[in-house]
């Protein structure tokens, strides 16, 4: 194990190592849209947010309704560098600009993890623990 590595949380007793990206671009005119997103309340997304607010999930802090470019990701961890995007009806027939949108955004250095939003609305406990594992995979070594 490297000395130099910040150890950032636990997730079942395993170690999870820092990485952030320094300086991602952010387009300010995107600021109101964002907020206005957060407020809006997609259900998913609420109940999502409530298993992961306030450093409930391991002490990880997460962002909602974050800017990088010119995108609004729904979830942002910035200690890992992971986006984490609710695929729901909104992205229905968006696939040539979901895709332009994830090389973006994975040509930053930022790891992107997605989750159905009928699995956040119908199978909620696994979502999780796999959110968990995916964390202790990407970056508990």
């Amino acid at each position: 194990m490297e000395s130099n590595r910040e150890i950032t949380a636990y997730v079942n007793g395993k170690p999870i190592y820092r990485k952030l990206i320094e300086n991602l671009p952010y387009n300010i005119n995107l600021k109101s849209r964002a907020r206005a997103l957060r407020k809006a309340g997609v259900l998913s997304e609420v109940i999502f947010w409530l298993q992961v607010h306030k450093g409930i999930f391991w002490k990880i802090d997460f962002d909602r309704q974050r800017i990088i470019g010119n995108y609004i990701v729904d979830f942002y961890v910035k200690t890992l560098g992971l986006i984490i995007e609710i695929d729901g009806s909104s992205h229905d027939n968006k696939e040539e600009y979901d895709k332009k949108r994830e090389e973006y955004l994975i040509s930053l250095g930022l790891k992107l993890y997605r989750i159905s939003d009928l699995r956040i609305k119908h199978d909620l406990n696994n979502v999780m623990k796999e959110l968990e594992e995916y964390i202790v995979l990407e970056f508990g070594s």
